[in-house]
Formats: structure tokens, sequence, C-alpha cells
């Protein structure tokens, strides 16, 4: 518990820097570029890989801006490419994907293990758990029928977004980028 509020406190005091509103303003373009590459399997399940740049402000910067990139990029994304009407429960759900992302990886290394569990928290309360909750009251679908379609996909793609997550995330430990980011902290 000390170490989660630490790591909030930390990455409050993260949003002081130019830096990291600079790198989280490029890793937000990116996060839009990526969005328009998402593929609607259905009007329940989506693919993509915007979840990416979510995930690296919660590793160089911790739970309050990934958090915060997350909802901004939510936000942005639905001006840019609505695909149906705007819903707060999913700027919520982008805002606890970062920051659930930020409090596994934040001032840590990128473990498979530790990148698993920072997915694996992440399908379970967003994928499983709020996403069929804000269909079913968006959409008037049964929260259960939304429910079963999520666990199958969302068991299907954890191991492919952890393996595509911790190569992203060991890529980016050796990049000049993060360090620079953590330098100046």
């Amino acid at each position: 518990m000390k170490q989660t509020l630490n790591s909030v406190r930390l990455s409050v005091r993260e949003l002081s820097s130019i830096r990291t509103v600079a790198v989280c303003g490029m890793l937000l373009a990116l996060k839009m570029v990526l969005n328009l590459f998402t593929v609607n399997v259905s009007s329940l399940i989506k693919i993509g890989f915007s979840y990416l740049p979510v995930a690296l402000a919660g590793m160089l910067f911790g739970p309050v801006v990934g958090g915060i990139v997350g909802a901004t990029g939510d936000v942005l994304g639905y001006f840019i490419q609505p695909s149906g009407p705007y819903f707060p429960g999913f700027t919520l759900n982008a805002f606890l994907s970062g920051f659930v992302y930020g409090l596994f990886l934040y001032r840590r290394r990128a473990g498979v293990l530790r990148v698993f569990s920072a997915k694996a928290a992440v399908t379970l309360l967003v994928s499983i758990l709020l996403n069929p909750l804000w269909l079913s009251i968006l959409y008037g679908k049964a929260f259960f029928a939304v429910l079963s379609a999520r666990i199958v996909t969302s068991l299907i793609l954890l191991p492919i977004d952890t393996a595509v997550l911790f190569t992203v995330l060991k890529v980016m430990e050796k990049s000049r980028v993060t360090r620079l980011t953590r330098n100046n902290c």
C-alpha cells in the first residue's frame, strides 16, 4: 500500500516536467495513429494496439500520468474517429488502464510476469468487468451475453497482447527515451 501511494505521489510530481508533457503528447499522437488501425470484429469486440502508448506512459511516468494519457486519448479518439455515442464509462476505463499499467510498471524492470500481471489486471478490470457493463447500459444488450463474448476474446488476446507489450517495453527500457525520462525525475 505504501509503495502504491508513493508511486501515485511521484507520478503527480512528473506532471510538472515539460519533458513529461512533451513525451506524453507524442505518446498521445501515437495512440491516435494506432487507434486508426483498430479492427472492429463486431460491435462488442475490437482488436488493436492503441493500449501500447498508454502502457508506455504508465511505465515512464507512473499511474496518474498513465491514467491521464489514457483518458485524454479516449476523448481525442472519439473526436477524431467516433465509433458510436460518447460514453464517459469508456473514458473511465481508459484512465483505469493507464493507472493500472503505471502501478505495475512504473520504476520497475519489465519482466514477463510483471507485464503479464499488468495486462491481466487491465483485462480483468476493464475488458471483462467494466466494458460489458458499459455496453449493456449503452446498447441494452444482456450483460452476461456481452460478458461471455468478452471472456473468450480476452483469453485469446491476453497472451498475444502480453507478448507484444513485453517486447515493446523491453525495447523502450534499452532506448535512450527511457533513460532521458528517468534521469530527470
